[in-house]
């Protein structure tokens, strides 16, 4: 189920967006949409595994494929698309600061 109202106050607020402008994005060919959209989920959603459930697997997998860190914040960049393909993909986890010490 999708937190519209969360989604919009977290990371559109820059933005008149609608529920149907989500919908439609979500499930449009719009490959620029799209990676707009996640964007703007990963780096501003304050439920971050929550809000990029909505997306299929495969749809994500490609998303975040496609995701070039920025340099304008990248460390916080790249600390939030790690911690995705770590809880949705299995990957490693390439944060030191939150690895386990054996």
């Amino acid at each position: 189920m999708i937190n519209y109202d969360r989604i919009k106050k977290d990371c559109f607020w820059d933005l008149e967006i609608s529920n149907d402008d989500i919908d439609a994005i979500l499930s449009g060919e719009d490959v620029r949409k799209k990676g707009m959209f996640f964007e703007k989920i990963l780096l501003n959603s304050t439920s971050l595994f929550k809000d990029l459930a909505i997306f299929e697997l495969e749809q994500l997998s490609k998303l975040l494929d496609n995701y070039k860190v920025p340099k304008f914040n990248a460390d916080f960049a790249f600390r939030r698309k790690n911690l995705v393909e770590v809880y949705f993909f299995d990957k490693p986890l390439l944060i030191d600061e939150l690895k386990w010490v054996a």
